[in-house]
């Protein structure tokens, strides 16, 4: 869809393959979005939260996949200022995730009419779920999180810090990028920008793991290159519901990618549980 096709409000189309595509407004803004169907009415819808630097075209097909393991619809869509959502000119905030889980999400969730999803977040994606669970632990079923951040490390800010490097020292990263976001340097730079400000340091948000309610299911690589497990020590010390980890070997920051396998099964068992 082009994003001449943008309107105020939800609009879609349907391909052949079961996958909806269109533009929601929420938060004041125009999100793209992609809607998986699944077999089972039953099962709540999975709504997937990107990465830092994600959109719904970075998921590639893991939300079809998901979908299909799964049975549930899946619904992924690009925040603002990411993918073919309106570009962002605005500086990201220290509070932008706060932002994302309790203005931006819940509107999204109100236009397409979905009701206790299940959220499955990655990386910013992970936080802005346990923020909305925390905030909202009636209107959520379940939380599935891959290497989530609940507190500022350092290695999180140095890996943050080289990335820069690779953007400016070759195309190579920008073009990547270029074919996933309307405007990649905004993309790009406002978010890399926040993480290095030095009152990122004090960036937390454990206040929302003991209001959570629902399930929860931690994902981790061992190998990942921008948390700890003091991450996941901390969230399921912290939970206020049940808590279950899946930490994996030779993996590194996006599970669904180096363990693609173990992340779909696992997802399976947590959706069929609840």
């Amino acid at each position: 869809m082009s994003l001449s096709m943008r309107k105020r409000g939800a609009t879609a189309k349907t391909n052949p393959m079961s996958v909806q595509e269109g533009f929601v407004h929420a938060n004041g803004h125009e999100l793209e979005y992609h809607r998986h169907s699944g077999r089972s009415e039953v099962s709540p819808t999975i709504v997937m939260l990107h990465e830092g630097l994600g959109s719904v075209s970075t998921w590639r097909d893991f939300p079809a996949l998901l979908a299909a393991r799964t049975g549930a619809a899946v619904v992924v869509y690009s925040r603002y200022g990411y993918g073919r959502s309106t570009v962002r000119r605005d500086p990201f905030g220290v509070d932008y995730m706060h932002i994302a889980a309790l203005a931006e999400l819940p509107e999204l969730l109100t236009a397409l009419k979905i009701e206790r999803p299940i959220l499955f977040g990655h990386s910013d994606g992970a936080s802005i779920a346990l923020i909305c669970g925390g905030a909202q632990p009636t209107k959520i079923s379940g939380i599935i999180v891959e290497a989530p951040h609940v507190f500022t490390e350092e290695i999180s800010v140095n890996s943050i810090a080289a990335i820069q490097e690779s953007y400016e020292s070759s195309n190579a990263l920008r073009d990547l990028l270029s074919r996933h976001h309307a405007d990649s340097d905004a993309s790009f730079y406002g978010w890399n920008a926040v993480w290095q400000l030095p009152e990122f340091r004090d960036w937390n948000i454990e206040e929302y793991l003991p209001k959570i309610q629902c399930p929860t299911l931690v994902i981790q690589g061992a190998a990942d290159e921008y948390g700890t497990m003091e991450q996941v020590d901390r969230i399921v010390a912290g939970n206020g519901g049940p808590v279950d980890r899946l930490i994996l070997e030779d993996c590194g920051h996006a599970p669904h990618r180096d363990q693609l396998e173990a992340v779909l099964a696992a997802s399976k068992r947590f959706v069929d549980a609840l």
